[in-house]
């Protein structure tokens, strides 16, 4: 027998719950549905607010072709198999096929790449789904190909609507005479996620025998076993304690870090995703201030790698406590921010010929690499030479601060620069 979430799939916009600002009257995504003809977008929410279900509802109101390919077990081989069928399918019909990607984030580069040709040129309608922040997961081509729509974790009127629809429309749990005495432990347990909130349902229904059976959150809880206030690793607590754990980190508190890094590993989160992000803030906050941050970072990234739970939680707690006493700088990521605006103002501005590599004659008669001075024949290894394109000359990107260590390096730097 299907699970009461597969049961109770919407198959229409109309017994869709939750999304109005995207799907009610009047509503961008509605107007777009009832047009009859859709652009490729990715929709981004936390899990079980409906975003399958909608690329199913508007495969079946378009009646067009509906591809479906899986993040996790796809290649490009099969993006390209996909595209030759929708290719073929053209002929048939006037909508472009619909090509599905559930958890696009998992997509690789390579992958993302093989769709651009075929969403650009109308060959099939992506349609994406993920998680995690299409900004940092999704290939700047192909999210600049694709409007992007963001879902909400479901409200509590939603789910209560869902809850009175699986009792009275389900074949199932119609022949059992079910009470909704008291839903707060199924809506702390859910978090916003209806699959969660219909599994869940299942779960307490079937374990009890009476005919007649009288939902109360002292049930519920009894039931499941576990804390209602537990961390999920895949909804939005996710985001706001991970969000916590790093800036009581930028903010030099290691009790709080400690106190969100607990909370993450008593919520079952992947010891790999902590060690990354304490690597990142090493490299974000802490930075030149304290260059042995990093080294702390990695090495206990590596030893969760070596030697996993529960002995790994101490080297991160040790990198936690050292990053958020060390002291603090961002002058290399602001460096590095500055400098790809700049590239993006500017443009691809030529290389000065004399630090072009000339590895043919053509290219050494037409002057490359030619006036170049090797550093390393002059005192100190140092002598004046203009490095940035001659459109950019003397800009600084790298603005030093005031930090013992940092400052150290600066005033060497300056040093042998004025020497």
């Amino acid at each position: 027998m299907e699970p009461l979430a597969e049961r109770l799939r919407p198959k229409t916009l109309d017994e869709y719950i939750g999304q109005r600002h995207l799907v009610g009257e009047g509503a961008v995504l509605r107007r777009m549905i009832d047009s009859g003809h859709i652009n490729s977008f990715i929709l981004w929410g936390p899990p079980g607010v409906g975003k399958t279900t909608l690329a199913q509802i508007i495969a079946n109101k378009l009646d067009t072709p509906f591809y479906t390919l899986s993040a996790v077990s796809s290649g490009v081989k099969e993006v390209r198999d996909v595209i030759e069928r929708a290719k073929n399918n053209r002929f048939f019909s006037q909508t472009s096929p619909i090509l599905f990607i559930d958890e696009i984030h998992r997509f690789s580069k390579s992958q993302q790449d093989s769709l651009l040709g075929a969403v650009e040129k109308g060959i099939v309608t992506l349609i994406g789904a993920t998680t995690e922040n299409p900004s940092f997961e999704v290939i700047r081509p192909l999210l600049s190909r694709c409007q992007l729509y963001v879902l909400k974790p479901l409200e509590k009127a939603d789910l209560t609507a869902l809850l009175q629809r699986a009792i009275t429309t389900d074949t199932e749990l119609q022949k059992l005479d079910i009470r909704l005495k008291e839903t707060d432990a199924l809506m702390r347990y859910s978090g916003g996620d209806a699959r969660k909130l219909l599994n869940i349902l299942q779960l307490v229904v079937e374990s009890e025998s009476a005919e007649t059976i009288e939902i109360t959150d002292e049930l519920v809880v009894n039931r499941l076993q576990q804390n209602p206030l537990a961390y999920d690793k895949q909804g939005e607590m996710h985001y706001d304690i991970i969000s916590a754990f790093i800036k009581s980190i930028r903010g030099s508190d290691p009790d709080a870090a400690l106190y969100w890094m607990a909370r993450m590993i008593e919520g079952g989160e992947d010891p790999e995703f902590i060690a990354r992000r304490l690597v990142i803030s090493a490299s974000e906050d802490i930075g030149l201030a304290n260059p042995n941050a990093l080294l702390l970072a990695n090495a206990a990234f590596d030893t969760v790698m070596k030697i996993g739970w529960p002995e790994a939680r101490i080297a991160l707690a040790e990198a936690c406590v050292y990053l958020a006493t060390s002291p603090k700088s961002n002058s290399a990521y602001n460096g590095i921010n500055d400098a790809l605006a700049l590239v993006k103002e500017t443009g691809n501005l030529p290389v000065p010929l004399h630090l072009r590599n000339a590895p043919t004659k053509l290219m050494a008669e037409l002057g490359y690499s030619d006036g170049y001075k090797y550093p390393h024949d002059y005192p100190n290894h140092y002598t004046p030479q203009q490095y940035m394109p001659d459109a950019l000359k003397g800009h600084q990107l790298w603005k030093p601060q005031h930090h013992p260590i940092e400052e150290r390096q600066y005033q060497q730097w300056e040093k042998i620069v004025k020497a």
